[in-house]
């Protein structure tokens, strides 16, 4: 099943990326955060560092998929309400709280489309769509990124999320991994699966074989 999807095409410059913030977190630094968890755990007031130091990162991820400012800081309300009901049950599985905070994120975007019987938002640019042009080892002409764009609406949410985060945001494999909850090992291999896909899908649209 394809997933139902509005393609941006507006080719944004990369002004305004994902790397906002400092994604790359050491052991001490996730262990120092698992002290302030627990400390939300026992009195959820001490929630706020957490709040204030991850509301805008997930706010832009969840506006780059809805491209909708009160749409997202209704979500995102969302996402935050729910982690703290969830905090609870939440334990320290060796992985930044940032991952789990993505994921509910995903998952509210994803509940949001459903409700809202509204296409996906997809916003692409234009870096990214060469460096995934360059991994399918494809040349880079106009035919080949349009192609490349109509194909994305063909592919499935779940392999979309991973374009989105791969490609378009440019998260590591470890950081894809982490908020998907799979191993580096299997993020990379279902990333090369989804590339193998677009490649398929962007033979079929190009005459003559050109690609």
């Amino acid at each position: 099943m394809s997933a139902n999807l509005q393609i941006n095409r507006t080719l944004a410059k990369n002004e305004t990326r994902m790397n906002t913030y400092r994604r790359t977190v050491s052991e001490m630094e996730m262990n120092v955060e698992w002290q302030e968890i627990q400390a939300a755990q026992r009195d959820p007031s001490q929630f706020k560092p957490l709040y204030d130091r991850y509301y805008e990162p997930i706010f832009r991820f969840i506006q780059k998929r809805t491209d909708n400012l009160e749409v997202s800081a209704d979500v995102c309300s969302l996402v935050f309400l729910k982690a703290m009901q969830k905090l609870d049950g939440y334990s320290f599985q060796g992985v930044p709280f940032s991952a789990w905070l993505f994921r509910i994120a995903s998952n509210e975007v994803a509940q949001y489309y459903r409700s809202a019987k509204k296409n996906r938002v997809v916003s692409i640019e234009s870096h990214p769509l060469s460096d995934m042009i360059e991994e399918i080892n494809g040349g880079d002409t106009e035919i080949i990124r349009n192609a490349l764009i109509e194909s994305l609406e063909e592919l499935r949410p779940k392999d979309l999320t991973i374009i989105e985060m791969r490609f378009f945001e440019q998260r590591p494999f470890k950081e894809v991994a982490d908020i998907l909850g799979i191993t580096e090992s299997n993020a990379k291999v279902r990333t090369y699966r989804v590339l193998e896909r677009l490649k398929k899908l962007i033979i079929k649209r190009i005459p003559n074989s050109e690609f």
